[in-house]
């Protein structure tokens, strides 16, 4: 079986590895849980699909590594809990596709992929560690977060009264989609092409490594945070850890819950490094 959960409990079998590794790329991920593993190509990480089961697998891991207890910038991906995979693999040539096919992934029978990302923080000799899912990150949609960011700046520069709400309403519109700045564009006569990048960072009041808004994350621990809307969800999530861990090892294990500022409650699973 694969799955996030899986990945979890590799993570922690090995998480005396944390300290012995200066960069989180460097970490032993279990390869036989894995459909592909890129550096610097989302996703970092991709767990294989399940063809039988009651789990899906084909989770994205992005790793996130600083070295402070702030969560690193997201370049050109706005976090989210899930997506698409045909957004990601827009070739069957690309990389990604050729990596997950010659894994065993039938690549496109999984279309929608939760997202998590896995977050470490380091201050002094101490460190955090994080698998958290992206709706963490994602308080509203991607889309509307664009829209809402560039209406900001409509409002602010375009403050002629002869441009009417139509116009700046399609203008919000047009610079909604965040695929739109990934492409390169080139201008006539001109010597470089440009495309334009965004970079996203999390507010502190989202920064699941800030001591003060998320005291019940100490120092020296390893985490595996997710969401939960109903107390069978919780349960659930529960019952499904156990399963893979093991009735003993859960037992070690400290669970609770985190009230997000904005989104919710999230469930925590923790262990001591």
């Amino acid at each position: 079986m694969y799955s996030i959960y899986h990945f979890w409990q590799s993570l922690l079998e090995n998480k005396s590895k944390f300290k012995e590794i200066n960069k989180l790329d460097r970490f032993p991920f279990p390869k036989e849980l894995l459909s592909c593993a890129n550096q610097g190509i989302f996703p970092d990480l991709a767990i294989k699909i399940n063809t039988q089961g009651y789990l899906t697998g084909g989770e994205f891991v992005e790793l996130k590594d600083s070295n402070v207890y702030n969560v690193s910038s997201f370049n050109s991906t706005i976090p989210t809990g899930k997506k698409n995979i045909r957004n990601i693999v827009t070739s069957e040539n690309g990389i990604v596709f050729k990596q997950m096919q010659n894994a065993g992934d039938d690549v496109f029978s999984l279309e929608i992929r939760e997202v998590y990302y896995l977050v470490r923080g380091r201050k002094n000799e101490h460190q955090k560690i994080c698998l958290i899912h992206g709706s963490f990150f994602e308080t509203i949609p991607a889309e509307d977060l664009v829209g809402e960011t560039f209406s900001l700046v409509v409002e602010e520069e375009l403050d002629d009264p002869e441009i009417s709400d139509n116009v700046k309403k399609k203008l919000r519109g047009a610079l909604s989609r965040q695929d739109i700045f990934s492409r390169v564009r080139s201008v006539d006569k001109a010597s470089v092409s440009m495309r334009f990048r965004v970079l996203v960072e999390v507010k502190p009041e989202a920064n699941i490594l800030n001591p003060k808004q998320f005291p019940e994350i100490p120092d020296d621990t390893l985490n595996f945070i997710c969401p939960f809307h109903t107390e069978e969800e919780k349960m659930e999530l529960i019952a499904m850890m156990e399963s893979v861990l093991g009735v003993d090892v859960l037992r070690g294990i400290n669970i609770f819950q985190i009230k997000h500022p904005f989104n919710g409650l999230f469930l925590a699973f923790q262990s001591n490094l």
